[in-house]
């Protein structure tokens, strides 16, 4: 699966982290591989391994410096693409740095995050047309936390329509968390309808609510291949997540909120940032390399903050943040949860369907045959949508609303 994963573009860090030229490098791991990133004296980004190629020293200690990250153990310096511009511990004539190179990885910087393609192509592919990168910086905010699981979990989690109606529900006299964004039918429904739609970039797929005898509640999420949500909403700003894996067992989980026609407010800012409210960490991984990342205030080690008194009288859970409340469960499966003790359900279609999908993509790759959605940039270009109608027909609703899916806002 990591191979599969090398040929897609990921966002794997904020603009707003690296923002100081010749300024200190940014630990990261991504895809299992230890980085660092910098930003150097005329601002070009590189991304590059985090251990020098001479004695594998960290280079997260080093000097940046005229245009190159210079290790300060014994002086090697190297530019963003990993060519080594000084050596000054060989003699003048030596030609050995010209045989030497670091490695490195291309970057682009687009929708407030910066980009790295780790895959095999010499000319990487063209950046996915994702709306939300394609809008003016005061159109959108992102933001980056740590979450301890596979993955899969987490994008299972995302396109299970099934589990809002109960994890993230209020009691009776509780606040519901989707006054305004959602139709009521969310919460007093458990059992939606479930119909796939498979496409170029992954798949859509209709969660169907009864309102009336005759009117549904829609909810078509959007799942773009290989970890990209967009999440339905009744009005803008709508988002979603990007969940990059950080290793077998952590992700790197980039939030989107966006609004194609306006600004956002200072308090539409205000509230993505916070909700769950994050700090920046220097986080130790298990095998002891430390990354640089905010992570949720309430986790694992604090019990999420669970209330039991909330508990009991005004939500589910006793977890007050909506995000926080998704975290506790898919953390709480394991690192790699142990799938051979499943008992999937008939609400499970979503997380049946993204594994076969993703499976069938890695079996592909091994046969020779390269992901068809890594090179198909426009076909990201799309929305969920939340609507209420009287089509009780999946199809038929998607081709009733089929320009409301697409994403209005081109590529420059």
């Amino acid at each position: 699966m990591g191979e599969l994963f090398r040929h897609f573009w990921h966002p794997v860090l904020l603009s707003e982290e690296l923002t100081e030229r010749d300024g200190p490098p940014v630990r990261l791991r991504v895809l299992g591989e230890d980085l660092v990133a910098f930003r150097d004296t005329q601002g070009k980004i590189g991304v590059v391994d985090a251990r020098c190629p001479h004695r594998r020293a960290g280079m997260f200690f080093d000097r940046n410096e005229d245009c190159g990250l210079r290790c300060v153990y014994h002086g090697w310096k190297f530019d963003v693409h990993g060519h080594c511009v000084a050596m000054p511990t060989e003699p003048a004539d030596s030609t050995f740095k010209g045989r030497v190179k670091i490695k490195s990885y291309p970057v682009r910087e687009a929708g407030g995050c910066l980009w790295v393609y780790m895959g095999p192509r010499e000319q990487p592919p063209v950046l996915p047309h994702l709306e939300w990168t394609l809008v003016p910086e005061s159109h959108r905010v992102v933001s980056r936390r740590i979450q301890e699981c596979n993955y899969m979990q987490a994008v299972e989690g995302e396109i299970d329509s099934a589990h809002v109606s109960w994890l993230h529900a209020p009691l009776k006299g509780g606040n519901n968390p989707f006054q305004g964004r959602f139709n009521n039918a969310i919460i007093t429904d458990g059992a939606p309808t479930l119909s796939i739609r498979e496409t170029d970039y992954g798949f859509c797929y209709g969660a169907r609510r009864q309102i009336s005898s005759d009117e549904y509640d829609w909810r078509v999420t959007q799942w773009l291949a290989p970890t990209y949500s967009l999440i339905p909403s009744k009005d803008f700003p709508r988002g979603g997540r990007a969940w990059i894996p950080i290793d077998d067992s952590h992700i790197s989980v980039i939030r989107y909120a966006y609004h194609p026609d306006r600004p956002l407010t200072a308090d539409e800012v205000q509230s993505r940032k916070t909700t769950p409210a994050i700090e920046p960490v220097t986080y130790r991984l298990p095998d002891g390399y430390v990354i640089d990342i905010s992570r949720d205030v309430r986790h694992a080690n604090n019990d999420y903050l669970i209330d039991r008194e909330m508990q009991r009288t005004r939500n589910y859970t006793g977890i007050g943040v909506v995000r926080t409340q998704d975290t506790s469960m898919t953390e709480s499966m394991g690192g790699i949860v142990d799938r051979s003790e499943e008992h999937l359900g008939t609400t499970d279609a979503t997380v049946i369907a993204a594994r076969r999908r993703l499976l069938k993509m890695a079996r592909d790759l091994q046969a020779g045959i390269e992901p068809a959605a890594a090179m198909n940039s426009e076909a990201y270009n799309v929305r969920a949508v939340d609507q209420v109608s009287p089509e009780a027909d999946f199809p038929r609703f998607m081709d009733r609303y089929a320009d409301v899916a697409l994403g209005k806002v081109e590529a420059v």
